[in-house]
Formats: structure tokens, C-alpha cells, sequence
């Protein structure tokens, strides 16, 4: 009842906060630049609203602090640290947002500062969650239900690295209205259903609140957009998607949950080495994935409920996986 009833109410609060923050960005003329190499319909887009991610950042940070302080549990410190590890992330993308918006160009902070913030972020989340005992250095195997034991470097060096490439994977799926969030909205509705099979109600809160949120911003940025969230909503959503898997202690859940992000981001990397080493040749109409088929006479709508659909599809295929990591 208490997962329910911070879904509903991380929903009412991202909902009206909406309402009131898209006329601000308006006014703050906190619009979007559209590359001139995307597709050139996009270019219509110009202008809309950013940082609207705002809005379920938020609405879930403030519910779960209430959750945490009215419904204490074991897991409430790892509820509160990944609510606060995707904080950091939602402030770097804040940070990329704002030099873009103040710039009128879509350039950002440099992508070497990114990742080096980005790194230092994960590897003090992955030690102060080591730290305080709510993570192991053991990886465990989805469908096998056993753990590999590593080195803690091993596996911090690991773990850090992994948390970033995912986080970005995240950024890169946000391309068309509502991709980001219908992809990332099905993946927490997963984490929600594994915290209760598992009977982890403080991280399930934490869940329930951003699946909440997010489908508040979908009211305003499913197609045609209203606002886009930014790399403010897009990193935080990252972090969240990342640091709830490692709360849970079963980070290769990520592989499944998350293949969509893993296929946007796999398109754009065999497309950019095919085009060098072949001289100009391409693979795909132009990368990431959802470009590719966009250019292919896909409409938005129809990738991102196909996205999205995959990703169900993947998150039921996990769940299966590692129903049995804790007994129930």
C-alpha cells in the first residue's frame, strides 16, 4: 500500500509541478538546439522547453526523504544514497543543460570533465554503499543464482565504469519525444515489482516514486513534446536506473533491463568505427538506433511503444532471471 500510495503521490506532485515549470522555462527561454545532423524535421523541435526532467526529479527525491523519514527500514539508507547518487548526476546534466542553454548551441561542458565527474561519483557511491554493508563485492549471475567473487578494485573499477556507460546510454536513448521516459518508466515499474517480490519496501518506495514522476513528465513530453527533460532528467534517470540495481546487489540485472539503452548505444559506436575504418561508409542511416529507424519511415510514436514493448519484454525475461537471488 505505502509503494502504491508514493507512486500516486510522486505522480500528483511531477504533475503539477509541470504545469508550473514548462512557463518558467519558456520564460527563461530555456529552449532546446537541435543538431543540424539530426533528421531535419527535428529542427521544429527548436525552442522547446529543457530541464524539464526537473519535474520527476523533484517529485521522487521529495517523496522518498518523506518515505524515509516516516517508514525507517533496513533499506532506507540505500534508498536515500541512490536517491541522492542520481542527484549528483542530474546536477552534472543540469550543469551541460545550462552551458547549452546560456551558449544557444548544443554543446555542453566538455565530454572529458563529464566522465571524470561522472567516475568520481560512481566509485563514491559503490564505497560508501560497500562501506555501510549494502553491497557486496561478489557479481551475481541472473538464471544461475550464484555470485562471482572479485577483488573489491576489481569490481569497483568495474562497477564504476559500467554505472557510466549505462548512465550515458540513458542520455543518448532521450532523442525522440517520450523515448527516454517510456523505457526508463517500464524498467522502474520492473525494480518496483522485484523490491516487492523481495520484500525491500524502502527501495521499493524509491521505485514507485520515479515510476510515478516519470509518468507524470510523459503527460508533457509524449509526442509532440511540450518539454524535453535534458541531460538534467536524462543523467538522473541513468543514475536511478544504475544505483537501484546495485542497491539490490544484482548489477547484471542492468544487461537485460536495460537493453534498449544498450542497443542505442552499440548502434552509435559500430556506426562511428565502420564509418572510420571504412572511409565514409555506414552501417545504419544514421545513428543511434532510433534515428536508424525514424529515417526508415518509423514514426516516433510507433519506436518508442516498440521500445518500450522491448523492454517489457527483456524486464519479465529478468525478473525470471533472478526472482530467486533472495529467499521469498
Amino acid at each position: 500500500m505505502r509503494i502504491i500510495v508514493a507512486a500516486l503521490a510522486a505522480f500528483l506532485v511531477a504533475f503539477v509541478l509541470g504545469g508550473l515549470l514548462i512557463p518558467v522555462l519558456r520564460a527563461l527561454k530555456a529552449g532546446q538546439s537541435i543538431k543540424e545532423i539530426g533528421p531535419k524535421w527535428h529542427k521544429a523541435k527548436e525552442g522547446t522547453p529543457t530541464m524539464g526532467g526537473l519535474m520527476f526529479i523533484v517529485a521522487s527525491v521529495l517523496v522518498t526523504l518523506i518515505a524515509a523519514v516516516a517508514f525507517p527500514g533496513e533499506g532506507t539508507f540505500s534508498a536515500v544514497v541512490v536517491i541522492c547518487f542520481a542527484c549528483i548526476f542530474g546536477a552534472i546534466g543540469f550543469a551541460d543543460d545550462f552551458a547549452k542553454v546560456k551558449g544557444h548551441h548544443n554543446d555542453g561542458i566538455s565530454a572529458g570533465l563529464r566522465v571524470l565527474l561522472e567516475l568520481a561519483a560512481a566509485a563514491a557511491f559503490l564505497a560508501l554503499m560497500r562501506l555501510k554493508g549494502g553491497l557486496s563485492p561478489n557479481l551475481y549471475l541472473p538464471f544461475f543464482n550464484v555470485s562471482l567473487p572479485l577483488p573489491w578494485p576489481v569490481y569497483l573499477a568495474f562497477s564504476a565504469f559500467i554505472i557510466v556507460g549505462c548512465v550515458n546510454s540513458v542520455n543518448i536513448t532521450d532523442g525522440l519525444d517520450g523515448l527516454a521516459g517510456s523505457v526508463t518508466l517500464v524498467v522502474m515499474i520492473f525494480y518496483t515489482t522485484l523490491c516487492i517480490w523481495w520484500e525491500q519496501p524502502e527501495v521499493g518506495m524509491l521505485a514507485a516514486a520515479l515510476t510515478g514522476g516519470i509518468a507524470a513528465f510523459l503527460c508533457y513530453n509524449f509526442h509532440p513534446a511540450r518539454v524535453f527533460m535534458g541531460d538534467t532528467g536524462s543523467l538522473f534517470l541513468g543514475g536511478a536506473v544504475c544505483g537501484i540495481a546495485f542497491a539490490l546487489d544484482a548489477p547484471m540485472v542492468l544487461v537485460l533491463c536495460g537493453i534498449i539503452y544498450i542497443a542505442e548505444t552499440a548502434s552509435d559506436i559500430i556506426q562511428v568505427t565502420y564509418f572510420k575504418a571504412t572511409h565514409g561508409k555506414r552501417i545504419f542511416r544514421m545513428a543511434p538506433l532510433h534515428h536508424h529507424l525514424e529515417l526508415g519511415g518509423w514514426s516516433e510514436v510507433r519506436i518508442v511503444l516498440t521500445f518500450a514493448g522491448i523492454t517489457a519484454a527483456f524486464c519479465l525475461l529478468a525478473f525470471a532471471g533472478v526472482m530467486y537471488r533472495y529467499p521469498v
